[in-house]
């Protein structure tokens, strides 16, 4: 039986979010929405969709399909239906409503048609009041299309009394809670804002005359954009004739980006707050190995989000760098796997040892992460079966204990290996050598706080590691989600 999965390693991975991309003042925008889209695809691949507005046909240019969205925005047909100068456009993983095959009705952007006007959406992130909300908006008369906490924004909008669309979007928005980067766009207008604590990203670059939003920098190198600057928490920025304006539309809070955005989930090639994705991950690695040493043969990333880290450690501590692993770089989502002998091969179709690299060497593996643990364990089978005299691993985040809901996909705490054992615990199960993760502290200089943590007043969302959200996850905890004690 043919079975439409996720990669068995990518699977034991925390999944990427969403990433949204728009453009305005751009002939044929659709085609760059593409571009930016595809590059912007480790942050969602399950599914697509681009919203256009044409002077002559309004909005009804919209496509939308539940798969990889770079294979379907390629056939001629779909982008000649795609035309005008203004256009938004969204890749999503799944994080909230529906899961496994993507509906074409959960797919954004959402459009919806007001007395003003039309308006379309994309979001980035995961509102944590959106089950209140709902039950809400339907009890007062709303009829929701999909499972998409993000549907609950075009509904508010419907029932804001201001008198342009921009208004109506603050409005909206200051009704949820949680993380939010929106791109919209009007018949004339596109629209970014990011939410008061700026956990999601969003940047705003230059092409031309025009102008482009998305989630990473690296989206407007393939288009040719000049990064102007990142959205700022808090702010709104209307895109309209060629110029910008901001606006603050919510109280003003204490920024909260992130952190794990520098560790896994952005492209190495992006830049975050002024920082080179790409340089803080090798720097992750440079505190590992200060924090972490041991006696070693050889430093091997996990590719391929372990590499940076893996090149720093290697420098820092002079073991040499080696590839001992390498990617099959032409695995796709769809395989045959008929049965159980076939499914325990699942993390080699994706990852390969360097046998006469790895034979009798001490070595050193370095991880962006440990969540479930299973494709550890399966990796350091695969180390020794090669030959290697000793197998330590490196991690180059805190571990992981606590899920988000902030726009990432994460396992029910309790299948969070941190979470119910300690690290010696893990490094027994996993069956290696020695286990060490980079300490909270250590991550925080890595991306340039030099004090660490300020412990009063953290300057990242770390909560996957320490348990400290910074909003509270109301629908969870209504549904039995126990929170941190404070300290």
């Amino acid at each position: 039986m043919r079975r439409h999965l996720a990669n068995p390693f990518d699977d034991d991975k925390l999944k990427e979010e969403c990433g949204v991309f728009g453009v305005i003042g751009i002939a044929d925008a659709a085609n760059f929405a593409v571009l930016g889209m595809h590059v912007l695809q480790h942050r969602g691949q399950e599914a697509g969709g681009i919203v256009t507005y044409d002077a002559r046909e309004g909005f009804n240019n919209t496509k939308r399909f539940s798969a990889m969205s770079a294979s379907n925005f390629t056939k001629a047909d779909v982008m000649a239906a795609l035309p005008g100068s203004l256009a938004i456009g969204h890749v999503r993983y799944t994080t909230a409503g529906s899961k496994g095959n993507t509906a074409i009705r959960d797919v954004q952007p959402f459009f919806g048609e007001f007395a003003i006007g039309g308006c379309a959406i994309a979001h980035n992130g995961n509102l944590t009041n959106a089950a209140q909300l709902r039950k809400e908006l339907i009890g007062r008369g709303a009829i929701f299309q999909s499972s998409s906490d993000s549907e609950c924004i075009i509904h508010l909008m419907a029932r804001s009394m201001q008198k342009t669309l921009a208004e109506r979007i603050k409005d909206a928005l200051r009704a949820v809670e949680g993380a939010f980067s929106i791109i919209a766009m009007t018949r004339s207008k596109l629209i970014g804002v990011r939410d008061p604590l700026g956990v999601r990203p969003l940047v705003l670059g230059q092409i031309g005359e025009g102008y482009a939003l998305s989630s990473e920098t690296c989206a407007l190198d393939i288009i040719g954009a000049e990064f102007l600057r990142e959205v700022e928490p808090g702010e709104m920025v209307v895109i309209e004739d060629g110029k910008i304006t901001s606006s603050r539309p919510f109280a003003p809070a204490r920024s909260r980006f992130c952190i794990f955005e520098h560790v896994y989930f952005s492209r190495p090639d992006s830049i975050l707050g002024g920082r080179s994705v790409y340089e803080t991950r090798r720097q992750i690695g440079v505190e590992l190995a200060r924090e972490a040493p041991v006696e070693a043969d050889l430093v091997c990333p996990v590719p391929d989000s372990g590499t940076p880290a893996a090149i720093g450690y290697a420098a820092e501590s002079g073991i040499p760098f080696g590839m001992g692993i390498i990617r099959n770089q032409y695995m796709g989502r769809t395989f045959i796997e008929p049965t159980e002998q076939i499914r325990n091969m699942g993390v080699r179709l994706k990852l390969n040892v360097n046998r006469a690299l790895i034979k009798g060497k001490r070595v050193i593996l370095v991880d962006d992460s440990v969540v479930r643990g299973t494709t550890s364990r399966k990796i350091k089978d695969m180390i020794l079966d090669a030959g290697a005299a000793a197998v330590h691993f490196r991690i180059a985040s805190p571990p992981t204990a606590w899920p988000c809901f902030y726009g990432v996909d994460t396992p029910e705490r309790e299948k969070l290996l941190a979470a119910t054992m300690s690290e010696d615990e893990m490094r027994d199960w996993i069956g290696i050598d020695s286990l060490k993760f980079i300490s909270l502290d250590g991550l925080y200089r890595a991306v340039g706080e030099a004090g660490g943590r300020n412990a009063a007043a953290p300057q990242y969302c770390d909560a996957c590691f320490s348990g400290d959200y910074p909003v509270a996850p109301a629908d969870q905890i209504e549904n039995g989600f126990t929170m941190k004690a404070a300290q």
